[in-house]
């Protein structure tokens, strides 16, 4: 059987917890509600291009307790086939405490994943990833995702990356990935340049097969460097209730994105849109839109300011493969 896309990486089941300020330090603070909500960087992400109609497969670890069973049960709703998941006997599935401030929808995340949980490469095989039209990694098990998106460079697979933090065998990762969309942070933490821009070239000109190198920025949106250009797209004004999982669904709407052959500007966009309209809703999932949700955004809705009105010229040559 043939995918979409096959994803290889976290999930995590997650309490949500609503406060109504963040607490001080040596505080005590009423919460108002508490939710069991799936999560995790891959998993979400295919769960966003399962719902806009691609047939996707997940790879990676869960646990054995009732968190795990959690997690299984949703990611079995969604239709994501799961014939290359392993369950862990007598191990807690990863954890997530996310404190969600109700003034801003802003949230803060306390984790926890037992190192059962990292994914051996050794268990890998080809054709687990080989019957993908895309593959999609996080970068936290590297070895296994660098194994995975070189046999998927074998097959002519484009290879999407969440990078988020700096974790180990992370150049082994990207020397084998076309799409790169960071967090906010990870371009200047991983070059140690403070400039966004100056540091999403840097990234290009070490891995000059990557098709394209961004960042996500939150409100401000997303900038990504592409055939010797920056393009900026702003982010969308909605409603914020819980921004927990938004760049994971980002990255889900990338990657449909990409599959349909869209334009980078669109793709960033509708990544931005679907990306906006999930912080309507707790949890790394609450809100995932649909396509036409989406499209009524981009058609519609008001953007927050530029962060930037002129972009600067990259002096980055066109990437080569």
């Amino acid at each position: 059987m043939r995918f979409d896309v096959v994803g290889l990486g976290l999930n995590a089941t997650d309490i949500a917890i609503e406060v109504p300020t963040f607490p001080e330090f040596n505080s005590k603070v009423p919460f108002t509600a508490a939710h069991w909500q799936a999560g995790g960087q891959t998993a979400t992400a295919l769960a966003t291009c399962q719902r806009l109609g691609l047939q996707t497969k997940y790879v990676g670890r869960v646990g054995s307790d009732p968190m795990g069973d959690f997690q299984l049960q949703s990611l079995r709703r969604e239709g994501i086939d799961l014939s290359d998941v392993k369950v862990i006997p007598d191990c807690p599935n990863q954890t997530a405490y996310i404190l969600v401030d109700q003034g801003s929808g802003e949230r803060t995340v306390l984790w926890h994943r037992d190192p059962r949980l990292v994914i051996d490469p050794e268990e890998l095989r080809p054709e687990m990833i080989k019957q993908a039209r895309l593959l999609h990694v996080d970068t936290h098990d590297n070895a296994a995702a660098a194994q995975a998106a070189r046999w998927a460079r074998e097959e002519g697979i484009p290879v999407t990356v969440d990078a988020d933090n700096i974790y180990p065998d992370l150049d082994e990762l990207l020397e084998a990935v076309d799409y790169l969309v960071g967090s906010s942070t990870f371009a200047t933490a991983h070059t140690g340049e403070a400039d966004i821009f100056r540091a999403l070239e840097i990234i290009q000109q070490r891995y000059r097969h990557m098709k394209v190198v961004g960042a996500t920025l939150g409100r401000d949106g997303v900038v990504a460097l592409s055939e010797g250009r920056f393009v900026y797209r702003p982010a969308y004004v909605v409603p914020c209730r819980d921004t927990t999982g938004a760049g994971d669904v980002f990255h889900g709407a990338f990657a449909y994105a990409l599959l349909q052959g869209w334009p980078l500007e669109r793709m960033l966009d509708f990544s931005n849109a679907m990306a906006g309209l999930n912080c309507g809703a707790v949890g790394a999932r609450g809100g995932i839109a649909s396509l036409e949700e989406a499209e009524r955004l981009m058609a519609e809705g008001r953007h927050y300011p530029p962060l930037w009105i002129e972009l600067p010229s990259a002096s980055t040559p066109e990437p080569t493969r």
